[in-house]
């Protein structure tokens, strides 16, 4: 029978890692690289004063913001009631929450995309998470440099940059369905979808053909015979005979694999029992997959620089960088960090093949159910993008735009508001008396 014992592990080999460093060397050294220049950049750009004294401020008219005078953010002391007129604009807080909505989703699927890949197409791990950032990383680039050319060209208003973020989130919510399009059913395996020949049950992926070969449940390398049935191990196949100088190795004389006649390998011999590696899927929805994921990427990113730019726009001028720092608080808190955890506890739930140790310790899953995994996908994603498409649907419902008339110069905006507020108590002390 096969060792299990041995050490030897090749890049076929579901256990093989590789260089999993490299990525991140290159990331670190990447980021690093940009801080340089950037550090030699000024506070302010030249002519970035007369820039903003020829746009107008439209910062969102609500009863927070009317009581800000031009001394306020300058002393700490004023951070607590920086922070309140903050949490109060509703609309700025609905675009925060939007964001999160969408950082949950497209973080986790960051993060699981190449598992999914992997396991409803048959691919390797390595070809998966190609796949995956071939998809992602482009898709995110040219959504968000889309977005952001966009609203330059066109010259949007405020409002009609979040009715184009909320039209984006429409489309991407469509788009999210391809994961049902998508869903493939299992390949047979021995012992959990297909018996051995009949003989053993399912569930349980030792039987008569095997029972006397020592397998280890925790030893995952799976071979396809050419039954077209896949195998836990060459051991769980019975295999007795190999040859390795083949690639993919090939396996002879497996006794849990149905054959007519005995098989002896010569040099000369092609025909084989069975070879390493999972079985190649019969799905071939993964071209137009690929193609419409990639598209709800775009439409999901397309709304990234829009966003940012209504909450710039839809605050105090001087409120701009605490405003930033609290979308990025809450987009980790509520997105980033609990997007991986609550899609990897989804995926782990479509679990039918775990890892069982030699003490009998539940470790990493083998085998999942396709068709559950894809619908639980969609199950997350559908929810996340309701909720986005909510909230930033409510952000273009309560923006108020300043009054005709009011529209001034970001640098005199805070007098305008002292004006606007000023008029305001004069007319209800009118009204009162």
């Amino acid at each position: 029978m096969e060792d299990n014992n041995s050490i030897d592990i090749a890049e076929d080999d579901p256990r093989w890692l590789g260089a999993w460093w490299i990525g991140f060397l290159m990331s670190w050294i990447f980021a690093w690289s940009l801080i340089i220049p950037f550090s030699c950049f000024p506070k302010h750009l030249p002519g970035t004063a007369e820039i903003q004294d020829g746009k107008t401020s439209q910062i969102h008219q609500s009863n927070s913001l009317q009581h800000t005078d031009g001394d306020f953010g300058q002393s700490f002391k004023d951070f607590p009631a920086a922070l309140k007129n903050l949490m109060r604009n509703t609309v700025f807080m609905c675009l925060v929450l939007s964001t999160c909505s969408e950082a949950l989703v497209t973080t986790g699927f960051a993060t699981f995309l190449p598992k999914f890949i992997e396991n409803q197409f048959g691919l390797s791990s390595s070809s998966a998470a190609t796949l995956a950032g071939t998809v992602l990383i482009p898709g995110a680039a040219l959504g968000q440099i889309l977005g952001g050319i966009f609203v330059s060209k066109f010259k949007m208003t405020c409002k009609n940059i979040m009715k184009f973020a909320l039209l984006t989130s429409i489309t991407a919510l469509a788009l999210t369905f391809v994961f049902v399009y998508a869903n493939c059913e299992n390949e047979p395996f021995a012992g959990v979808s297909e018996s051995y020949n009949g003989t053993g049950e399912l569930g349980n992926l030792t039987a008569p053909c095997n029972a006397n070969c020592n397998c280890l449940r925790s030893y995952y390398y799976p071979i396809c015979g050419g039954n077209g049935i896949q195998y836990f191990s060459p051991c769980y196949a019975g295999c007795t005979n190999s040859v390795s100088k083949r690639h993919p190795k090939v396996y002879y004389n497996c006794s849990c694999i149905e054959r007519k006649t005995e098989v002896t390998p010569t040099p000369s011999s092609f025909s084989f029992e069975a070879q390493a590696g999972k079985c190649s899927s019969q799905c071939k929805n993964l071209p137009v997959f690929l193609g419409i994921f990639f598209a709800a990427i775009v439409f999901t990113f397309m709304a990234g620089t829009p966003i940012t730019v209504s909450i710039l726009r839809c605050v105090n001028q001087k409120q701009r960088s605490l405003a930033l720092g609290i979308q990025c608080m809450l987009l980790r808190l509520l997105g980033t960090i609990p997007g991986p955890i609550i899609f990897g506890i989804t995926i782990d739930s479509t679990c039918i093949l775990w890892d069982i140790n030699e003490c009998g310790i539940k470790g990493a899953c083998w085998i999942y159910n396709n068709i559950k995994m894809a619908y639980m996908l969609v199950a997350i994603s559908v929810t996340c993008k309701i909720i986005t498409v909510f909230f930033n649907g409510l952000a273009v419902f309560l923006y108020k735009p300043p009054p005709l008339g009011t529209d001034v110069p970001f640098q005199n905006q805070n007098s305008v508001v002292t004006t606007v507020s000023l008029e305001c108590d004069l007319s209800k002390a009118g009204h009162d008396g």
